[in-house]
């Protein structure tokens, strides 16, 4: 699609979406298209919960600290706690923005990381994104409760494909606003494998209109992973000032490389501790943490 053409569809879902919800379209603030004001308001919240780091993107800016950008990631259904642990002191170790785990293991990594600057991201409607808005509004709040500062929901794909834009819309806004409202960052796993051009336009611009921090590629667990052009496509949607985490199949530097090139300011993998070492010119035979 021509960048014209990107920018008339959203036009066209923002208003088909304001019209389904019976409010009049919203002002729109200058930094990233979302509402009036949202920018100080929801930096505020952020600070106020304790952040000390706020990340932003910078148009051709290169990573200051590879780790910085990776949530270090273990999905598998059979992660045991001793391999939790081990996740986490990687983490300290290296650095790593997060910590991405499922929902049981959220408290046992925040006690864990404690104090250590590495934070805890946890995973809503996780991988399918079939469950009801209510359901992932509680799997939010729980995950908040327990520790979680990050969560990536997966958006509900049976609904976008199906063109029923109001319910992908309050599918999503279920999560998004119990993280507004605890100063917790929102990504939105739109599960690009599964979706066409147009269906991928649709879903960043529904999850920006929501007021999501990130748009997220992929679970890990679909039929295919990240890849720089759909990153690429999710940047021209949503603009520069929202983050992109790619994630999925992304085991190596190069990949990583390529994928900040394409737009992305967050990379979810299991294989982080390689990819930090193959950065600093390290090599490690370890294997990736199959599943992610």
């Amino acid at each position: 699609m021509t960048r014209e053409e990107v920018q008339h569809l959203i036009e066209l879902i923002v208003d088909e979406m304001a019209a389904a919800s019976g409010r009049p379209r919203a002002r729109r603030c200058p930094c990233h298209t979302v509402i009036d004001d949202c920018c100080p308001d929801r930096l505020q919240g952020v600070i106020n919960a304790g952040a000390t780091r706020v990340g932003v993107h910078a148009i051709g800016g290169a990573p200051a600290s590879v780790a910085a950008l990776i949530d270090h990631t273990l999905l598998k259904p059979d992660a045991t706690r001793t391999q939790i642990e081990e996740l986490c002191r990687e983490a300290t170790q290296f650095g790593f923005a997060t910590v991405c785990v499922n929902p049981t293991w959220v408290a046992l990594s925040a006690r864990f990381l404690k104090g250590s600057g590495t934070l805890v991201c946890s995973v809503v409607g996780f991988p399918l994104g079939a469950t009801t808005p209510d359901v992932k509004g509680y799997e939010t709040r729980r995950a908040i409760f327990d520790g979680a500062r990050e969560i990536d929901m997966v958006i509900n794909v049976g609904a976008l494909k199906s063109a029923d834009l109001r319910t992908v819309e309050i599918d999503i806004e279920a999560v998004t606003g119990a993280c507004r409202e605890c100063g917790v960052v929102s990504k939105v796993i739109i599960e690009a494998a599964l979706l066409s051009e147009d269906e991928k336009v649709t879903a960043c611009t529904l999850a920006k209109a929501a007021g999501a921090d990130y748009v997220k590629t992929s679970t890990g667990f679909g039929p295919g992973g990240a890849t720089p052009a759909d990153v690429a496509l999710m940047r021209r949607v949503v603009g520069a000032g929202m983050g992109i985490k790619a994630a999925g199949g992304i085991r190596d530097y190069e990949t990583v490389k390529a994928m900040v090139a394409a737009g992305a300011t967050r990379v979810g993998a299991s294989a982080g501790v390689r990819i930090v070492k193959e950065a600093s010119g390290e090599h490690t035979a370890s294997p990736a943490r199959s599943g992610y």
